[in-house]
């Protein structure tokens, strides 16, 4: 049995400096309406890094289109564009200490479960990255388990404070029945 459904979303634009900033603020909008708020840092830096880099090589346009797609417990963040060429990732002693530019692949690598590229027919590559969305849910399931685990203390169990003028704080109880 499915959990959720298949949900997707499409951005087409240029990749120019402007249009970056679009776009990460639509994938935190769309990641914000699924749910998935714990994603949003690692989506948006890898989004903003596929960008840049479409920006910076891709030729002959850069035109390009931002795919996010959310199938099961695995979000995958893909950016296709018309540039045939194959992104080269560098190695790190290649790169020298103070370079602005190079570790981009390197840091999607870092931060993502998974990425690639592949070609897209003749004239374009796609390349994408996953984020697993289980680990998003549980911290939370488990800290509702660490609140439920506590010895509730009944009314009777509440003692005196230091100066016996005031009882110790107890829990508020519902006086409705159930």
């Amino acid at each position: 049995m499915i959990s959720y459904p298949n949900r997707h979303c499409t951005v087409e634009l240029q990749a120019l400096p402007s249009r970056i900033g679009q776009v990460r603020r639509i994938v935190s909008a769309q990641l914000r309406y699924w749910h998935l708020d714990a994603l949003i840092d690692r989506a948006s830096l890898g989004v903003t890094e596929l960008l840049s880099n479409v920006h910076r090589h891709a030729q002959p346009d850069k035109t390009c289109t931002v795919k996010i797609e959310l199938l099961l417990d695995r979000l995958t963040v893909s950016v296709h564009d018309h540039d045939p060429r194959m992104p080269v990732v560098e190695d790190p002693q290649d790169i020298a200490p103070l370079a602005t530019c190079g570790r981009g692949l390197a840091m999607v690598a870092a931060m993502s479960e998974s990425w690639g590229v592949r070609p897209d027919g003749e004239s374009g590559k796609v390349v994408w990255f996953t984020l697993p969305t289980s680990a998003v849910a549980a911290p939370a399931r488990r800290a509702r388990r660490a609140v439920l685990d506590k010895p509730v203390r009944r009314f009777a169990e509440v003692g005196s404070s230091a100066d016996g003028l005031r009882p110790d704080h107890a829990p508020a109880r519902s006086a409705v029945a159930g």
